[in-house]
């Protein structure tokens, strides 16, 4: 890589919005691969990125493509253009937005199946972030506005930017999330001392959280609790999974079956942790996959026969849903401010109800 301490590199270097033009000095002799040595010119991009760039020809050395492992000689004259996406940032949005509760510390919503919590990648709008910021009437955030407050955002701002470059997320006022399918409450800040309170009832595992979701079969016992802990299945890096003690961490859900129809339940979970798809995770483990989860197993026939009909009522019932079976049905905290225990219950959404009442009726 380049050595700042021995050659002057601004000197050689000219930059023009998204295109670099350096030329590599005689005294340069380190001759680094071109992927490496450009890197410290591009701050914000990452190497993969780079890479990218010399393999699409957006590089050129002497006027010519190279591969990623060319060595940088003296004399070069090297050109490269990498295209930055613009920077995360959260804007107000008028998007549908049900609040359940409100008052000067707190929001408690009841978050629709599809929408995801916060901006991240991927995800740069349409969040039920920017409909809270419409709804507090906030600014726009990103990671260009660090100084910004509670006061300007309408929301808390405690770990609300990004930690590290390769995780740029902005989500004020989150303090705990769903996943992008489930539906049901959420409390949400709205300074930094009730978020902070909250963030420590979620720590000592105060905070009362149950969920319903609809699984293949009937658990058994009826009743009981599901451990193991949770971390990046190793398989399929977009999944998480059961695994070893020292490879995740620790998690434990507790469930009661409150129904039966045919070979779907309905159950309830109650969460004593808070770990990434913990529900969905431990359902399959236990060999009770939510309904249509297609990530865990469960948007196929996993009890009873497999075709015909049967088949083609299920595959109806997953397009209907077309998401997992699961929502947050029960939230219950201290509040920040007042001390009062706080508890809210949303009833199971259309979706679940509609699906609800077709097994009812084959059965």
């Amino acid at each position: 890589m380049p050595d700042p301490s021995s050659i002057d590199w601004d000197a050689h270097t000219k930059s023009d919005g998204d295109v670099v033009e350096i030329r590599v000095p005689e005294s340069f002799t380190a001759m680094p691969r071109i992927d490496k040595f450009l890197t410290p010119f591009f701050p914000d991009a990452s190497r993969t990125k780079i890479q990218r760039s010399i393999k699409k020809g957006h590089a050129k050395v002497n006027g010519a493509d190279v591969k990623k492992s060319y060595p940088v000689e003296p004399g070069d004259r090297i050109v490269c253009r990498v295209i930055e996406k613009p920077p995360m940032e959260a804007v107000p949005q008028d998007l549908p937005l049900a609040v359940v509760y409100e008052d000067d510390d707190l929001l408690v919503v009841n978050k629709a199946a599809g929408r995801v919590v916060h901006p991240a990648p991927g995800h740069r709008d349409g969040t039920l972030v920017n409909a809270l910021l419409h709804h507090v009437q906030g600014e726009r955030m990103s990671k260009t506005t660090p100084e910004m407050s509670d006061d300007d955002v309408g929301l808390s701002v405690v770990n609300a930017l990004p930690s590290r470059p390769d995780h740029p997320v902005i989500r004020p006022g989150i303090v705990h999330r769903l996943d992008k399918g489930t539906t049901g409450l959420l409390v949400v800040a709205k300074h930094d001392v009730a978020h902070r309170h909250l963030a420590q009832q979620f720590k000592a595992h105060t905070i009362d959280r149950q969920y319903v979701a609809l699984v293949w079969g009937t658990p058994d016992p009826p009743e009981g609790t599901i451990t193991g802990a949770i971390g990046r299945d190793p398989h399929h890096r977009t999944r998480m999974a059961v695994v070893d003690a020292e490879q995740g961490k620790p998690a434990t859900t507790h469930y009661a079956v409150e129904a039966g129809l045919g070979d779907v339940s309905r159950v309830a979970f109650t969460l004593e942790t808070g770990r990434t798809h913990q529900i969905r995770v431990h359902a399959a483990h236990a060999g009770h996959p939510l309904l249509a989860d297609d990530t865990y197993g469960g948007a196929r026939i996993r009890y009873g026969r497999q075709g015909g009909k049967r088949r083609t009522f299920f595959d109806r019932l997953f397009e209907h849903l077309g998401r997992p079976a699961l929502h947050a049905a029960h939230l219950g905290f201290t509040h920040p401010t007042t001390e009062e225990r706080l508890t809210f219950d949303a009833p199971l959404p259309d979706d679940m109800q509609a699906v609800w009442a077709r097994l009812g009726e084959v059965v």
